[in-house]
């Protein structure tokens, strides 16, 4: 079972893609990486990793394509998407923040086919949906926002379950 949970910020949603995973054991794959300087960003991993049952191996540093293509037969949870499309588009160049990217697109293409093709356990994704709050300012916020957006389209449509989190009550979208 694919599963896609997606929520806004501070929704309950990583709380949520944790206790449908269960106990475990569980391949965490987490996408954040701290930034020099913020404290408060480096709180928020600290807390998401203080929830982690002893259980779970957590995988941090390795590429999500690159695990995604080499299935676990446990849960694999992978939070988030809004973190690993920010670092990859920092990978791709400072340009990729304001226009097309042709190797950005590939990633996120090579993205959605091992999700499509994924034949481990049970993988829950966790992901932003920032498409309900105010239009970015700046170019590159909305090109996030476009971005984020249709990769969680393309992602809804492969997987079984699609869950929205507001306020920590999950709304089920799609069950297949």
């Amino acid at each position: 079972m694919r599963t896609l949970v997606l929520g806004g910020a501070r929704s309950g949603k990583s709380v949520f893609a944790e206790d449908i995973a269960g106990p475990g054991p569980v391949v965490y794959v987490a996408t954040a990486r701290p930034w020099p300087g913020d404290a408060d960003f480096a709180a928020r991993i600290a807390l998401h990793a203080a929830r982690r049952p002893a259980s779970w191996i957590t995988e941090d540093r390795r590429d999500l394509v690159t695990l995604l293509g080499v299935p676990t037969p446990t849960t694999m949870l992978v939070d988030d998407l809004g973190t690993w499309l920010t670092h990859t588009t920092d990978d791709c160049g400072s340009a990729a923040w304001e226009q097309d990217s042709a190797e950005l697109d590939a990633r996120i293409d090579a993205l959605v086919d091992r999700v499509t093709t994924y034949s481990g356990g049970d993988l829950v994704i966790v992901s932003p949906e920032v498409g309900l709050a105010v239009i970015p300012e700046h170019r590159s916020g909305r090109v996030f926002r476009d971005r984020i957006g249709t990769l969680n389209q393309r992602l809804a449509a492969v997987c079984e379950r699609v869950v929205l989190v507001v306020a920590g009550l999950p709304l089920e979208l799609k069950t297949v």
